[in-house]
């Protein structure tokens, strides 16, 4: 949500904002803002003044009845129903205008903060550093051969259940995706200071606009029959436990972790990524978050991308991490890091991790403040979030990253202890 008195004040600096951010219209979008801003403050001050001049006429009438002069009693009574009257039209152009500009606010993407470079897409982001070599494999085979082959990945079994886009693990390759996702609350919890939630996985319609899913993305999520949504990922359930409250500034910054499954009906991802595990409905992944000050929020930014990198680290897969552009943003964030890790059967690196600064924009929607100690002021406070990781994505990246010519898959070290001993999945 957006602050329309600072729209108000510099118009031309949002116009240009949301255009860099591919915001259609972006000049006419801002001066719809301004005029539906105008009409309801318009309307607001006249229905102030005729509450007010009712107010008055009404302790008039009294005085006039107690001086017995009845005709001024009526013209006063009449004037009484003739406000009202007004005060009624004056409330419903201020319900209109207010609901005119909820809903524009509502729809536009919080602004990209100033080291942000601009760019259309994600041939505009910059590569801000690599961590280890692509690993050297002669006719690498994809993860869906691979698991395929191992008889520990079932796409079809799934498809009969559930259609397409979901998959069925067995044996280990199941065990190995729970050793991930144990590996990585491990390493977040134990290590990096997160606090451990498991929160819950369906959630009312205030969460999901709350962190920016809706209004404008309820196509990319699955809703319940009695109206609740499923998270798409539990940034959605984390960031919403400061919800209309105020926190001690003393207490930030708060740092949350979960793992959950995620549930996603990748509207807008027709035809992409069809084979595989890498976009499906229904997936596990590990959630960072963090609430912080206005003046926390850059330096937790930097320190939330380290952990996420610290799990890529421990399990020794080659990745690069990415500033994305102004075009190539989510919706709520301000600044955003992907990590993307090296895939051999495609030859490229993949994304597996986000890492996004939020500033006050999802606080603003869910009247998420912070107070000082000994001040009676609140503000906004900022909100972050990060995969730590994908979990499913990070299977992925190890069966094609540590398979040999035979098709066995070694497991990395990191995860030994998870796996009792198990250092390869498949063969004898």
């Amino acid at each position: 949500m957006h602050d329309v008195k600072a729209i108000r004040d510099e118009p031309d600096a949002y116009r240009r904002a949301w255009a860099s951010r591919g915001v259609k219209d972006a000049f006419a979008t801002v001066d719809s803002i301004l005029s539906a801003d105008q009409r309801l403050r318009a309307a607001q001050t006249a229905l102030q003044a005729a509450q007010s001049r009712r107010n008055d006429a009404s302790k008039l009438i009294g005085a006039a009845k107690a001086a017995k002069d009845e005709a001024r009693a009526a013209e006063l009574m009449a004037e009484v129903e003739q406000l009202k009257a007004e005060m009624a039209a004056h409330f419903e152009a201020e319900g209109a205008a207010g609901s005119e500009l909820r809903g524009l606010l509502a729809a536009l993407p919080n602004l990209a903060a100033e080291d942000v470079p601009e760019g259309e897409d994600e041939h505009g982001n910059q590569e801000v550093r690599r961590w280890g070599e692509p690993f050297a494999i002669a006719s690498p085979q994809d993860h869906v051969a691979l698991g395929e082959g191992l008889g520990m990945m079932d796409f079809e079994a799934a498809a009969k259940m559930s259609g397409a886009r979901f998959v069925i693990l067995k044996k280990d390759l199941a065990r190995l995706e729970r050793a991930l996702a144990n590996f990585m609350l491990d390493l977040q919890t134990s290590e990096n200071g997160y606090t451990e939630v498991s929160p819950p996985l369906l959630v009312r319609d205030e969460a999901v606009f709350g962190t920016g899913q809706l209004p404008k993305f309820s196509e990319d999520l699955f809703r319940t029959t009695d109206g609740r949504w499923l998270i798409p990922t539990a940034e959605v359930s984390l960031t919403n436990m400061v919800r209309e409250a105020i926190t001690a500034e003393e207490e930030l910054p708060l740092r949350l972790t979960a793992l959950t499954p995620c549930f996603r009906s990748e509207a807008g991802a027709s035809g992409r990524d069809t084979r595989g595990m890498i976009r499906q409905h229904q997936f596990y992944k590990v959630e960072l978050v963090s609430i912080t000050t206005p003046e926390q929020s850059n330096d937790e930014h930097e320190r939330m991308v380290g952990c996420a990198e610290a799990v890529l680290k421990r399990l020794e897969l080659p990745f690069r991490t990415m500033l994305l552009c102004t075009g190539d943003m989510g919706f709520s964030a301000a600044k955003t890091y992907d990590l993307e890790v090296w895939m051999p059967s495609q030859g490229m690196y993949r994304e597996i991790s986000s890492c996004s600064n939020c500033g006050d924009f999802q606080a603003r929607r869910m009247d998420a403040r912070g107070r000082k100690a000994g001040e009676k002021g609140t503000r906004f406070l900022h909100t972050l979030n990060g995969s730590g990781l994908a979990v499913g994505r990070t299977l992925v990246a190890i069966l094609e990253n540590y398979q040999d010519e035979g098709g066995r898959i070694a497991v990395p070290q990191a995860l030994h202890p998870y796996l009792r001993g198990l250092t390869h999945i498949g063969g004898a």
